[in-house]
């Protein structure tokens, strides 16, 4: 059977199809892939102070500060930014109609979409296919490996931590001057981030720990096989 992911989990982390969740058993479910659980967790801990401390207070002082229309536009040039890693990643995967979609993406809405304020593209049936380093070198045959919590970043995996410096490399943002427009970029994107999770951060029910790992691994899951994923409830009916 397959299914889409749940709509709690993939807006926890910040994608947005589907289907409702069942959600059960995922401490069972994940636990062979954290075997350093207990540093994952202490890190996960600080991660949170740091983040009820000095982010999430900022993320809501961005959502009372701009207008729903300001932080869309903002929304849109980040995201444009990104198609540009989109594109590289979909080509390498072998997958070059959806590389070539992603570059006309930022094509037009570089232009006709005012540097990206607009997002024209999807308008014209241009869809956005969201990809990474970890899911590139996933098609390439890279396991996961253990589960790892990366301190000041949140959930990840060996493989897509390590995956990260490229993601870096191919960031336009990387290469903004100077240094400090380059940092306002990054910080701006991370506040525009965590303040789209603000509406659902509520959902994260039980061992918060336990939740988080597992809405991350099955987003993983789900971009890495195109939205395709195995059913753990399949064999109850």
């Amino acid at each position: 059977m397959r299914r889409n992911l749940p709509l709690v989990l993939l807006l926890i982390l910040g994608i947005a199809p589907s289907l409702p969740l069942v959600a059960a058993d995922m401490d069972d479910e994940f636990a062979d892939l954290d075997p350093w659980i207990r540093v994952n967790r202490m890190t996960h801990n600080l991660n949170d102070v740091g983040d009820r401390i000095l982010l999430r207070p900022v993320a809501v002082g961005y959502r009372k500060m701009f207008p729903r229309f300001v932080r869309r536009g903002i929304g849109n040039a980040f995201s444009n930014l990104h198609d540009v890693s989109n594109a590289i990643n979909n080509m390498l995967q072998g997958k070059l109609n959806h590389g070539v979609s992603d570059l006309a993406r930022v094509l037009v809405n570089s232009t006709v979409g005012l540097a990206g304020l607009f997002d024209p593209a999807s308008s014209l049936g241009m869809v956005e296919h969201e990809e990474d380093w970890g899911q590139t070198f996933a098609k390439w045959g890279s396991p996961t490996g253990p589960y790892l919590v990366i301190p000041g970043l949140g959930p990840g995996s060996v493989r897509d931590g390590l995956s990260r410096i490229l993601d870096s490399v191919t960031d336009p943002v990387r290469y903004l001057y100077p240094v400090s427009d380059r940092n306002v970029t990054y910080a701006a994107r991370l506040v525009r981030n965590r303040a789209d999770l603000l509406a659902v951060e509520s959902v994260a029910f039980g061992d918060k720990y336990i939740f988080y790992r597992g809405a991350y691994l099955q987003r993983r899951e789900y971009l890495v096989n195109d939205g395709v994923v195995s059913d753990p409830f399949a064999d109850d009916f």
